[in-house]
């Protein structure tokens, strides 16, 4: 994986210390997933939330990443975000036959368009999409909350892999 599992710098401006905050999260989802068996990418483990797996919580990061930055911040259309798909509740955790890699690749492509999104605008500008009521944060409050976001699914999934397959670590 490509993403650098580093802290960012101990001083440095607002936008490196943001990014560089949650590409770290992002890294380490990515890490949490390496040497996983497919079985065990999808594997529940915890009986009221079955799709709370490796796998799911990867395809939700991704599609997370889409939602703030794509849809709310940019005003894309949310067509194709499951996230958006009222019908079937929790459709982008829903995975199953979907190759762990797959998911693991279009969560680093995501987050690539996500960087570039915030590389070209000011952390003041806010978002643009009229049918969203969170499309009124700024680009600051989108990038804390994806720290917050990433960061909280990132403990889900250390938890996830030690009791899946006794894998544990912190960086």
């Amino acid at each position: 994986m490509s993403i650098p599992r580093v802290r960012p710098p101990l001083v440095a401006d607002e936008r490196t210390q943001l990014v560089g905050w949650l590409d770290t999260q992002r890294a380490i989802v990515q890490w949490k997933c390496e040497g996983l068996s497919e079985e065990d990418a999808y594997r529940p483990v915890l009986p009221t939330s079955p799709l709370m797996t490796m796998a799911g919580l990867v395809s939700h990061l991704r599609w997370t990443e889409h939602c703030w930055f794509e849809v709310l911040f940019l005003g894309r259309p949310a067509g194709g975000n499951p996230q958006f798909d009222e019908s079937v509740e929790d459709a982008d955790m829903r995975v199953e036959g979907v190759p762990l890699a797959q998911l693991l690749d279009e969560y680093e492509r995501q987050c690539r368009i996500s960087n570039e999104i915030v590389a070209a605008h000011s952390l003041d500008d806010v978002g643009k999409h009229p049918d969203y009521r969170s499309a009124a944060a700024s680009l600051r409050w989108m990038l804390i909350h994806m720290v917050e976001e990433t960061g909280r699914h990132a403990g889900h999934l250390d938890a996830i892999r030690e009791l899946v397959d006794g894998e544990k670590g912190y960086y």
